[in-house]
């Protein structure tokens, strides 16, 4: 898949999912959430080359410009969709799925703070296809939310997520199949 139609995938799917996106230049010049993953991208080919500190430069201009921080280790789906975006983090070992919604203010983060020699593996948030993840939502830790729930405002999500569930509360409790298919 060529750059530009990958970009036009991210902005059809802002204009799919965002009624106040109202053109596709708008979205171009406008989203914070569409230039943090055009970001990303540019900091992702980076960090698989090894070349991680340049890597992470890209990461830091990214945040200063958009507010949405993605670490360059993080895998990414297609036609994500970060609305509003301004407080969003992504840590490095976490993983979106396709087709997936993230409000502002939502953190995919690790539970414990160690040494990078102590920490092998998975340490962030495995999150399927079609999620929706509501604003200010904490995702903590290797967990896995399944294809197609729903995360509500404000959760805080320690444990996985069966797939067509709404998860709310702090600690966030299943607490029914999601209406999403």
């Amino acid at each position: 898949m060529t750059h530009s139609t990958r970009m036009g995938e991210d902005i059809a799917a802002v204009r799919g999912r965002d009624p106040a996106a109202r053109n596709n230049l708008e979205v171009f010049l406008t989203s914070p959430g569409v230039h943090a993953l055009w970001w990303h991208r540019v900091a992702s080919w980076f960090w698989r080359w090894e070349w991680f500190l340049i890597a992470r430069i890209i990461s830091n201009v990214a945040r200063t410009l958009t507010g949405i921080e993605i670490h360059p280790g993080a895998t990414l789906g297609r036609r994500l969709v970060i609305d509003h975006g301004m407080g969003v983090v992504i840590g490095e070992t976490a993983t979106v799925g396709d087709d997936c919604l993230i409000y502002h203010g939502v953190t995919l983060g690790g539970k414990i703070a160690q040494a990078r020699e102590d920490c092998q593996g998975r340490r962030h948030p495995a999150v399927g296809n079609g999620v929706t993840i509501g604003s200010g939502a904490t995702l903590l830790g290797a967990i896995t939310v399944g294809d197609g729930a729903t995360i509500g405002a404000k959760a805080v999500v320690l444990d996985d997520v069966p797939a067509g569930s709404l998860a709310v509360g702090i600690p966030a409790k299943i607490k029914k199949p999601s209406k999403r298919p």
